[in-house]
């Protein structure tokens, strides 16, 4: 997966309309004065993550990030929180959202059904250290502002939970209209299970159709610049989370028979299977060198049904524990590449 990605140009206008010059931004960022006039604007996941600490820097408001993309002028939303409105539901929009994101950046939004609740977490698949809170809260703030305008209701989630310490909780239990916690081993935005089933007002089927195509379109074409190996791998790491990986999942997330899938695997010379354990132990790396995931969490993120059958495969492919793994490699990152 290359670490160049495409960022709206909308973002420069947003910038404006906020008050924050772009300018000043970038230089605060460190980067190019003329990134911003370039037709398309391509970056790094650091070079994003710079961008939005040099927004926090500039803005000096510490509720910018929940107020910058709290968007009322609909005109303004781009074509994923436009296809996300138009959806059925909010599960239905949750879903459509986390499809096409990854049009945008290597970014994965898990959505993790966990008894009564449902877990909604933002992860930058190629980001060596911590994304910036401000961009947290503008995820956030993002997704509770089309549950919002999308069931046409003051929607508040179950809870709210961030990894930085504690600071102006009054603030963010105010905005989200929840519980908020801090210190928290992952940055999680909880809704009940429930209201996954809440119809959206805005549900357009016809914006729906046109939309969505031209979505399915773009991320098809950037499929389609891969092997059928990178394609497969691609789609697992975004379907493993909870759920055992089965060929015919990732058939249909590639808009195939499952036969013929497993036809162009084989002409690569490569088992679904193999691409299943590839996958896993290139986020099983990820994982223990980039989060402060705990090992059982680790272990169903990956699709795995408990913690021991995890551990049991890593040992098989590193030779140690997870654990020991982790605690050898924090400090030097550039051997987990070996």
């Amino acid at each position: 997966m290359a670490d160049r990605f495409r960022i709206a140009n909308a973002l420069v206008r947003r910038l404006e309309d906020l008050g924050l010059s772009p300018q000043a931004v970038l230089r605060r960022a460190g980067l190019p004065a003329n990134l911003f006039e370039k037709e398309k604007i391509y970056v790094s996941t650091e070079e994003l993550f710079a961008i939005y600490r040099g927004m926090a820097e500039e803005s000096k408001d510490p509720g910018f990030g929940l107020k910058a993309w709290t968007e009322d002028r609909v005109e303004r939303y781009d074509p994923v929180s436009i296809a996300a409105l138009s959806a059925y539901s909010l599960g239905d929009a949750l879903e459509r959202m986390a499809r096409y994101k990854q049009i945008t950046c290597p970014e994965k939004i898990h959505l993790i059904d966990r008894g009564d609740e449902c877990r909604v977490q933002f992860e930058w698949l190629l980001a060596e250290g911590d994304e910036p809170g401000l961009l947290i809260d503008i995820c956030f703030a993002w997704v509770m502002a089309i549950a919002r305008r999308g069931t046409g209701t003051a929607l508040r989630p179950k809870r709210v939970e961030f990894k930085r310490p504690e600071s102006r909780r009054e603030m963010y239990e105010k905005h989200f209209g929840s519980a908020v916690k801090f210190g928290a081993r992952s940055n999680l935005l909880v809704f009940e299970k429930a209201d996954l089933e809440r119809r959206f007002v805005t549900h357009n089927a016809d914006l729906l159709a046109i939309v969505a195509p031209q979505l399915e379109a773009e991320l098809n074409e950037q499929l389609a610049q891969k092997t059928v190996r990178e394609q497969v791998k691609t789609t697992l790491k975004k379907i493993l989370a909870g759920q055992r990986p089965e060929i015919r999942t990732v058939a249909r997330e590639l808009r195939v028979s499952t036969r013929t899938l497993q036809r162009r695997l084989t002409a690569e010379g490569v088992t679904f299977q193999q691409l299943v354990a590839e996958a896993r132990r290139e986020m099983a790396r990820h994982y223990l060198l980039h989060s402060s995931l705990e090992l059982n969490e680790t272990a169903y993120l990956l699709g795995y049904e408990d913690a021991n059958s995890f551990f049991r495969a890593f040992h098989q492919w590193e030779g140690t524990s997870p654990g020991e793994w982790r605690a050898t490699h924090a400090m030097s990152p550039e051997l987990a590449a070996r």
